[in-house]
């Protein structure tokens, strides 16, 4: 927010003035050092709008509140502050609903503000009314609802607090209209009194020492890495540690980025379109340590074949993730970097596990990730590998969910930290587009590349006019099979090949598209144009949509399929 952005001392030492709970408002967000907020306005949340247009804070207009959204769940993701979001009541509220189960399931800071119709006319069924409050408490880390104007302030504090420490997450605050047209003596507390929300940052000396112990008995050491190690900046802790113990690592999908990719010791990504090596450690090892990773579905397969050899150590922020999926010998509470942090100062003394590391080495040689050349078809694999050459890993890509997904994970390296940017647990089709937006403006200088489905993409195109707008040099690379791919895909798996409104035999002109909006659009269908037209694409300095045309009956492998465990993969050959 520009001048408004105020430092520490300052923050406390501003004598209280009279404001409207508008003006509380977009003060209270400039004491938070918000640089950006994604929205859509409407007749409840007009006061508020008409405050941004006074103190010209940036606000970036979506043309869709599912848009605006994602957008700031891509702001969050790369740059680890809170993203904001403003919305009217009603169809505005229940229109951010997804992005933020998706954000909850993710455990991405967002602060997401909703219009209310007036107090006098809450529980009325009054126009553009929603119980908002009711319907996002399963979805939110907490949420608001304003009473009075005078409160509003502390909650506003209190909700940045909640979304960006412990678990990050989303905060709701239910502005009612006439609230944000009282007025009241504004003034803004530097601490937060929340005795009830004390998240356990600092982790137990005892059950390190555990940790230090079971490493050094340990002859078949594993890591499981997920996002926790992002949300805690640990990247470098976790290079540290791994370089010292010499254990090998398995990230999760939403872990990706937290170590490098390159590196000798990471196996890839595991779950169920993990590699080989990374399924087999999981499944061979007897040590697991898993840190910030919560044991989800996709990535333990049938919990009844998991890691059936291994005691099982879980470093997690929130101790509900800690024995919930998986049984657990050594708990630690805690903050990954904080966990690293301790297990580094210990420099306890590695596990004899050089016979595992060459067993792993070879299985990474012998079983790599694969796909079959078929002449001048595009194969999707391909595509994303020569993406990578050619941004040289540096890119910050974004995706929605699906086939395109996974192979982005499977054969992008990324080397560095907070450049993967899914939708993992909700699954979200149509994310991954505007959540391109929100990370090119966290990162302004790096180039972003939305890798999208052409089911996805069509979700939220409309978000095509802010990159008119803005001249956003976002570049989307629709991955085009003409189908809801890992639908059809399990379609044909599993389903006997019923391919049931899957499949699209009629699909839009994408470049006619991009043209409507003045965007540069190029169609690609042979295999020997990809490389020139990605060089293109690259050097262009605004945003370019690219529509490449691929093999349209292409399987995501390794696969463990639905009741296996990662012994039991297919696909692991050609």
């Amino acid at each position: 927010m520009n001048a408004k952005v105020r430092n520490k001392e300052q923050q406390t030492s501003e004598p209280t003035k009279e404001l409207t709970g508008s003006g509380m408002l977009l003060e209270a967000l400039a004491h938070e050092g918000v640089e950006v907020i994604f929205g859509y306005p409407g007749g409840a949340i007009l006061p508020t709008y008409d405050e941004i247009y006074k103190m010209g804070v940036r606000h970036i207009l979506a043309r869709h509140e599912q848009g605006a959204i994602h957008a700031a769940e891509g702001y969050a993701r790369v740059s680890g502050k809170p993203g904001v979001c403003i919305v009217t009541s009603g169809p505005g509220a229940t229109n951010v609903i997804t992005g933020i189960a998706d954000a909850m399931i993710d455990s991405l800071p967002l602060v997401v503000i909703t219009g209310q119709v007036a107090t006098t006319v809450i529980g009325t069924d009054a126009f553009q009314e929603a119980d908002i409050l009711g319907i996002t408490m399963p979805i939110t880390k907490h949420n608001y609802q304003v009473r009075s104007v005078e409160e509003l302030p502390r909650i506003v504090k209190e909700a940045f607090h909640i979304a960006t420490t412990g678990r990050p997450g989303p905060v709701v605050i239910d502005l009612p209209k006439d609230i944000s047209l009282e007025t009241g003596m504004f003034s803004y507390d530097k601490e937060v009194d929340l005795p009830g929300y004390q998240p356990t940052v600092v982790p137990n000396k005892l059950q390190i020492r555990k940790v230090v112990e079971a490493v050094t008995e340990a002859k078949k050491p594993v890591i499981l890495a997920g996002a926790g190690v992002l949300h805690a900046r640990a990247s470098e802790e976790l290079a540290k540690y791994v370089e010292q113990q010499q254990i090998p690592l398995v990230n999760t999908l939403l872990g990706l980025g937290g170590f490098p990719g390159e590196h000798e010791l990471h196996l890839g990504m595991g779950g169920m379109h993990g590699t080989y090596s990374a399924n087999m450690a999981l499944h061979d090892s007897d040590l697991l340590i898993s840190i910030g990773a919560r044991f989800d579905d996709r990535l333990t397969g049938n919990l009844a074949h998991f890691s059936p050899y291994a005691k099982v150590v879980h470093i997690d922020i929130d101790p509900a993730e800690i024995g919930k999926n998986v049984k657990t010998e050594i708990p630690v509470v805690g903050d990954a970097k904080k966990a690293l942090e301790m297990l580094i100062a210990e420099n306890g003394q590695p596990g004899d596990n050089a016979a595992w590391r060459a067993e792993l080495k070879a299985m990474k040689t012998e079983y790599p990730l694969w796909y079959q050349e078929d002449g001048e078809t595009i194969k999707p694999q391909h595509l994303i590998k020569m993406i990578y050459e050619e941004t040289k890993g540096e890119a910050i890509v974004t995706t929605d969910v699906g086939q395109h997904q996974m192979w982005s994970a499977q054969f992008y390296k990324f080397n560095k930290p907070h450049r993967w940017v899914t939708s993992g647990g909700l699954g979200t089709m149509g994310f991954g587009f505007p959540a391109a937006i929100g990370a090119q403006f966290a990162e302004p200088e790096t180039p972003v590349v939305a890798v999208i489905g052409d089911a996805g993409f069509q979700m939220t195109a409309q978000e095509l006019s802010i990159l008119q707008e803005l001249n956003l040099p976002v570049k989307i690379v629709i991955v085009n099979n003409a189908s809801l791919g890992m639908v059809r895909q399990w379609q044909q798996l599993f389903h006997g090949e019923r391919y049931s409104n899957s499949l699209f035999p009629i699909q839009p002109n994408f470049v006619k598209l991009a043209d409507a909006y003045d965007i540069k659009g190029m169609k690609v269908e042979k295999l020997s144009e990809v490389r020139s037209a990605l060089k293109e694409m690259l050097a262009h300095p605004g945003p370019v949509l690219m529509d490449f045309r691929v093999a349209k009956e292409e399987n995501v492998y390794p696969m463990i399929a639905p009741g296996k465990g990662h012994h039991q993969m297919e696909g692991i050959k050609p």
